[in-house]
């Protein structure tokens, strides 16, 4: 692969590094850093009603599940960083072929060619 080539991927990874902690910010922000108070405007002394709760308690379980599926995406992301300085990216982790520019391209941290992945997804061994 040529160096500039690996530049232009480096710069596709970091880019989308920087929008998933912009994204990883404002959900941060939307939900886990407001009290109950702060979420429904409500400043009475009483208690909240049984469905405003489940409903607060369904959000930040949403937000949980984003924020977790976020963090596994930047593992990719940092791991595609890390291997971009080695010798294995580019390879296909299962038959150890090139994976093509295009793919790379469009998935910057894939670690399989597309027949592989093609293959994976489908549930049967590539040939």
């Amino acid at each position: 692969m040529k160096k500039s080539d690996k530049e232009k991927l480096r710069k596709l990874l970091i880019a989308q590094r920087k929008k998933l902690f912009e994204e990883m910010k404002d959900t941060m922000d939307a939900n886990f850093s407001k009290t109950m108070t702060d979420s429904d405007g409500d400043i009475s002394s009483y208690s909240y009603h049984m469905a405003d709760q489940a409903t607060d308690a369904m959000e930040r379980e949403m937000a949980f599940m984003s924020a977790s599926k976020s963090g596994r995406f930047l593992y990719h992301l940092d791991e595609a960083l890390r291997r971009l300085d080695s010798k294995e990216f580019g390879k296909c982790t299962k038959c150890g072929k090139d994976i093509g520019l295009a793919r790379l391209e469009a998935v910057p941290h894939a670690t399989q060619c597309i027949e592989c992945k093609e293959a994976e997804e489908n549930g049967r061994k590539r040939k």
